[in-house]
């Protein structure tokens, strides 16, 4: 399968790699500060706001809160790597709140099954790659999926939604609370598990990723920087907000 034009076929290893640094309280402000603007966005919307379906904005709130929804993800994939904070219990405790938060994922369960990810990458041991026979997309989304959702994170957010729809307007609950983590979780396989690892690898791609073309704002806004995927898998130990300096470097190295 042709890699798409925004995204390399192949992508050596870079020359020149971001050194690991301390990283003292960024890792904690930046987890803080998406799961307080979650919060807080998803209460104003919940429980204040009345959606005019016929203007633009109840649906660029909801795309707001999709991506936070997504950044969520990404702390809690950040704790995995142990790069929220140096601190092991805080580290975790911060990436279980932060996966229960979106749809009730736990932690404990995720943790070995993103590292059997890095350590197998594009293989059959790989819980995020697709079976061998079915790589176009859907059946590869509904396989990924499969091997993530649990029945009682479908309870517990049958629970919750009606709890939450006897306390505020249906159709907010649905479009603001249900719908974002829905479509982050479709964001998150798109932009950080179909793009980089689809189709064919060249052999010495070791990462058997590949990279969105350098664009901050636009790597930002579509997956908190995981587009540059084959950096986060050559450099793990980097925070999200640190990949774009991966990428730079690695366009650095390819022009010397």
């Amino acid at each position: 399968m042709p890699a798409s034009a925004t995204h390399h076929l192949t992508a050596p290893a870079p020359l020149y790699k971001v050194k690991p640094a301390p990283i003292g309280y960024r890792g904690v402000l930046a987890a803080g500060l998406i799961m307080v603007a979650w919060a807080a966005l998803l209460t104003y919307l919940l429980a204040f706001y009345r959606p005019q379906w016929s203007t633009p904005w109840p649906y660029l709130l909801a795309l707001v809160q999709m991506h936070l929804y997504t950044g969520l993800f990404i702390t809690a994939h950040d704790a995995m790597h142990g790069v929220v904070s140096t601190n092991k219990r805080l580290n975790r405790a911060i990436g279980t709140v932060a996966a229960l938060l979106f749809a009730f994922n736990w932690y404990g369960r995720l943790f070995p099954k993103h590292h059997e990810h890095h350590r197998h990458v594009a293989t059959e041991a790989d819980p995020d790659f697709h079976d061998g026979r079915h790589p176009g997309f859907l059946p590869w989304l509904l396989r990924f999926a499969w091997n993530y959702v649990t029945w009682w994170q479908v309870a517990l957010m049958a629970l919750t939604y009606n709890g939450l729809k006897l306390l505020f307007p249906v159709e907010n609950v649905i479009a603001f609370w249900m719908i974002p983590a829905v479509l982050a979780t479709v964001q998150l396989f798109f932009f950080g598990t179909y793009l980089p690892h689809r189709g064919d690898h060249a052999p010495t791609n070791t990462h058997k990723s590949r990279s969105q073309l350098r664009h901050h704002a636009w790597a930002f806004l579509s997956c908190y920087f995981f587009g540059y995927h084959y950096e986060h898998h050559d450099q793990p130990y980097l925070p999200w907000w640190r990949l774009w300096q991966a990428k730079e470097a690695g366009e650095v190295s390819s022009k010397s």
